[in-house]
């Protein structure tokens, strides 16, 4: 197990909630959301407004050479974190920017009658934009099925997947069931239907080492925020190999070599193409800094950490017996559950009461419910500064959540 109480020492959220509700600790159960930011990340982000606040890729004095230096070695860090190649990486405003650009950089690919593969698990940043794609282009969307525990295994994408599809997008990590998907395997059966893997990695990546090169996908998407790093900054990865596939659709300054009037454009390649205008810099150093700092307490320790807290409260909910589980079966740290006859917004407003914080609702995943048939769940999601204390206050405040929710409503 990790030394909770040393890592909470870097995370000023702690010591700002637990000094100010010393009586009521605060219980943090929402990182499949987002994350908490730890100090180094903070400062980071700090040293850059006060000490060299300057634009990138456009400048010559000294200070303008420092941030550009700065920003490759970011590149370089999240690349290394991935095991991608620095080339093969575009920073965006978050996952949601990075799946959006991959969707639409394929427009060229695609044609009419083609189909694009989803499940029913996908979050609405991996649904929509291929919605959105598929009207336009009058493209075909699938869905393979999943097990009963929301796996899409290999002969289940096997059985519909076509010589017409020509891209399969997946989550790594779902959101709400927490399901590790089989993505090395996945990956084979699109390749050798000549079809392009998207994955959505922005649930696995803050708890479990992700690599490219073993996996093979073509494209991933990774979110800042849910990784102990700043908001609005993302990572988009383009293998070396389907770069010359890929078109960017937000243009404008530094990812153009020259443009003439007479319509002639040339642009740069990637991952500079795909970074127009000026970027979220500090966000971006904040980004490289949280890798660090995830790698330096490591990976596997972390997914450790949160398997036993995981078993710790699978099995007092299992005891409950008005507590219905969805997931029970998965090693993430997503607990997706309900409590009978109260609603999920319900039980959490009032396990806010007592400092538990926990997501209530959808969670962007809007075709899930044809699959649970329950329209809204209860998620706790656990990460590397939950300790048992965490689990023993939710266990608790749902064991009074009934009695007091009957007489309340």
């Amino acid at each position: 197990m990790l030394d909770v109480k040393d890592i909470r020492k870097d995370f000023p959220m702690y010591s700002l909630h637990n000094n100010e509700y010393e009586a009521k600790p605060l219980h943090y159960l929402d990182n499949a959301a987002t994350s908490f930011k730890p100090s180094v990340v903070i400062n980071k982000i700090n040293e850059y407004y006060n000490n060299y606040s300057a634009n990138t890729k456009r400048s010559d004095y000294s200070l303008a050479y420092k941030i550009d230096q700065e920003f490759e070695e970011a590149r370089k860090i999240v690349a290394s974190f991935i095991n991608a190649n620095i080339d093969e990486v575009a920073f965006t405003s978050g996952a949601t920017m990075s799946l959006n650009e991959i969707a639409y950089s394929l427009l060229y690919e695609l044609k009419e009658g083609d189909e694009i593969i989803l499940s029913y698990n996908e979050h609405a940043s991996n649904v929509l934009p291929w919605y959105n794609i598929a009207k336009m282009k009058r493209c075909k969307i699938v869905f393979a099925p999943s097990d009963k525990k929301g796996v899409i295994t290999p002969n289940n994408l096997s059985k519909v997947i076509t010589k017409i599809t020509k891209v399969v997008s997946l989550a790594s990590v779902t959101n709400v069931l927490g399901v590790r998907q089989p993505i090395k395997e996945l990956v084979k059966i699109t390749h050798n239907n000549n079809a392009l893997f998207v994955c959505d990695g922005a649930q696995e990546a803050p708890h479990h080492k992700i690599d490219v090169k073993d996996t093979n996908v073509d494209f991933l998407a990774l979110s800042s925020h849910k990784m102990v790093g700043p908001t609005g900054v993302g990572l988009l990865y383009v293998k070396k190999e389907v770069q010359n596939k890929i078109w960017p659709f937000i243009y404008g300054g530094e990812m153009n070599s020259r443009f003439d009037s007479s319509l002639s454009v040339s642009l740069k390649e990637f991952p500079f193409s795909f970074e127009a205008g000026t970027q979220n810099i500090a966000g971006i150093l904040g980004f490289a800094e949280a890798c660090k700092y995830l790698n330096n307490i490591g990976l596997e320790e972390i997914e450790k950490h949160e398997k036993s807290l995981k078993t710790y409260a699978i099995k007092q909910l299992k005891e409950m017996k008005n507590i219905i589980l969805y997931n029970d079966f998965n090693d993430s740290g997503i607990i997706t559950f309900n409590v009978k006859d109260i609603h999920a917004q319900d039980v959490a407003t009032y396990l806010s009461s007592n400092n538990v914080f926990i997501r209530s609702g959808n969670h962007c995943a809007k075709l899930l419910p044809e699959v649970l048939n329950v329209n809204s769940t209860c998620r706790a999601s656990l990460y590397l500064y939950n300790d048992y204390s965490d689990i023993d206050a939710l266990v608790s405040s749902l064991k009074k959540s009934g009695d007091f929710l009957d007489v309340y409503f």
